[in-house]
């Protein structure tokens, strides 16, 4: 993970995020050492890149907006913005984005940077969910979903620019 993360922005920070589609995992590491460690899920469609595909893309991404400080637990967003909302606690049939939006930014060129490709474009976050209960299976349109606590307690941890590995 190191060497990915090396070879993509010539150096290593002191504190990243991986994520694992495979384990259904998100774990923040700060010098070397996983911290704290979440149960998410990613795409139930698997691990891609193209616009339309409803795909979890891979690779290399930093956080590129922090969206919801201060919201209330369960609040609801649209297009990124509170709806001033909050979520009543029953899973709907959509996938609602709850609480804390962390949008991610692609960093790699034609992985997940680039015309049809960009996670940004693509508007992938890491963002709360009304379908807690599936935490830890696939179940998003692309997103990684969190446990709503969860995405606060790491909202409140990472800043704007963090690394993330999605792999």
């Amino acid at each position: 993970m190191r060497g990915k993360i090396a070879a993509c922005i010539g150096t290593v920070p002191s504190q990243y995020v991986t994520i694992s589609p495979a384990r259904q995992r998100l774990s923040v590491v700060k010098n070397g050492d996983v911290g704290a460690s979440y149960p998410v899920s990613t795409s139930r469609f698997g691990i891609g890149n193209r616009e339309g595909s409803f795909m979890t893309p891979p690779g290399v991404h930093r956080i590129a907006e922090k969206i919801g400080d201060g919201a209330r637990p369960g609040t609801v967003f649209r297009d990124r913005l509170d709806t001033g909302e909050v979520w009543d606690g029953r899973a709907r049939a959509d996938n609602l984005i709850l609480t804390r939006i962390l949008r991610l930014e692609g960093l790699e060129d034609g992985i997940n940077r680039g015309p049809g490709i960009g996670s940004f474009e693509r508007y992938i976050y890491i963002h709360g969910t009304d379908k807690e209960e599936s935490i830890g299976t696939p179940i998003s349109h692309g997103c990684v979903c969190m446990r709503n606590a969860d995405v606060i307690a790491l909202y409140n941890t990472v800043e704007v620019g963090t690394i993330v590995v999605i792999d």
